[in-house]
């Protein structure tokens, strides 16, 4: 039962560390005139990531691919899950943040509802999307961990609630964030996608009780690239209540995950000043570049919808963005598809980084 007992003070130079980052990156944020536009790709790099820690592989243009034509009739059936289930993701974490921007607390109609969205359309509708299990499953090789029996999961997420919407409880809201992270994974209340929903929530609690103006901070690629620390982590709270270093392994994940999204905004806020001042200065020009931020890929028929104009003009408007070393064609892709590399290297590359001076935001971002 929630809150565990124990004593984090040697924590506090790590958590005022993170505190800082976050401050940031947050502090970044507030200062771009539509910052939804720089949080799409990290939102979609968290996607790519978090999948990947349950074993779903999905690159970067395939999912870029799959979000403007989700009829590709070169795939099998198995690749159109694995994409419909990393793009699915993205739009669960934008739904329980639309939910918890609505003054709701976090509850079981956020956790349904971000569950629903997670696993429409995906091949297994047995796995009961936005209901509570009913049977009983256990986690890795051989059975490592064994979550509660289906008839606890109510009074155990009910007692998760009152812990996470109570804060007279003087722990830090980090603090607070990744004991709740804890304490959901192993509840463990649906069938399956319970990984994916924690780390969503993760990003969602934190942003809400830091007061950020958006979620900023995503650790799913630190926690996939040390996935056996994540996962020793958590087990151990289980078999040792070991909750220092659990919180201790986070507040090092969130120091440097918000150190390279603070990379990442930077090179985003310098490559949009930079396609603006290449491109034609017009107003259609002008929203496709801002378009390509939240889908840095386009086809013919995208342009079309999203600008209202003829084939023709659509064709034009890419052409130039071509010219401008903006976009390029894909190849054997049906329908024609067009990318923008620039903007999948700064949100999706592993190793990416900015060599360039980050002491002070961009102008005119």
């Amino acid at each position: 039962m929630l809150p565990p007992q124990g004593n984090f003070d040697s924590l506090w130079p790590l958590l005022a560390e993170a505190c800082g980052k976050l401050g940031k990156l947050d502090g970044i944020g507030q200062t771009l005139p539509h910052p939804e536009l720089l949080q799409r790709p990290l939102q979609e790099r968290e996607a790519i990531a978090s999948s990947r820690i349950e074993g779903t592989f999905v690159t970067p243009q395939q999912l870029m691919l799959f979000m403007v034509d989700q009829k590709d009739r070169n795939a099998t059936r198995s690749e159109m899950a694995e994409w419909q289930e990393v793009f699915n993701y993205s739009q669960a974490l934008r739904a329980g943040h639309k939910l918890l921007t609505n003054k709701l607390p976090f509850c079981d109609h956020v956790l349904k509802t971000m569950h629903h969205t997670l696993m429409q359309n995906t091949q297994n509708p047995e796995l009961t999307p936005g209901a509570y299990r009913s049977v009983q499953v256990q986690i890795g090789h051989n059975g490592r961990f064994v979550p509660p029996p289906p008839i606890e999961i109510a009074p155990l997420l009910e007692d998760l609630f009152k812990f996470v919407n109570n804060h007279d409880d003087g722990l830090h809201p980090l603090v607070r964030a990744f004991i709740a992270h804890y304490q959901f994974e192993a509840i463990h209340p649906f069938q399956d996608g319970n990984g994916r929903i924690g780390r969503a929530l993760l990003a969602l609690m934190i942003s809400r009780w830091l007061e950020h103006s958006m979620p900023w901070l995503y650790l799913s690629a630190f926690f996939e690239k040390y996935k056996d620390e994540y996962i020793d982590g958590l087990f151990r709270v289980s078999t040792h209540g070991d909750w220092s270093k659990w919180i201790e392994f986070c507040l090092n994940g969130s120091i440097i995950q918000a150190e390279d999204s603070i990379r990442r905004c930077h090179a985003f806020g310098r490559a949009k000043k930079e396609f603006h001042a290449n491109a034609p200065q017009t107003r259609r020009s002008h929203d496709l570049i801002e378009g390509l931020f939240s889908s840095p890929a386009l086809t013919i028929a995208s342009v079309m919808k999203s600008s209202d104009v003829s084939y023709d003009t659509a064709r034009r408007e890419i052409e130039q963005l071509i010219r401008a070393g903006i976009i390029r064609e894909v190849g054997d892709v049906h329908p024609r598809t067009f990318i923008c590399d620039r903007i999948m290297d700064i949100a999706f590359s592993d190793t990416f980084s900015d060599h360039a001076d980050t002491s002070e935001i961009p102008e005119d971002v």
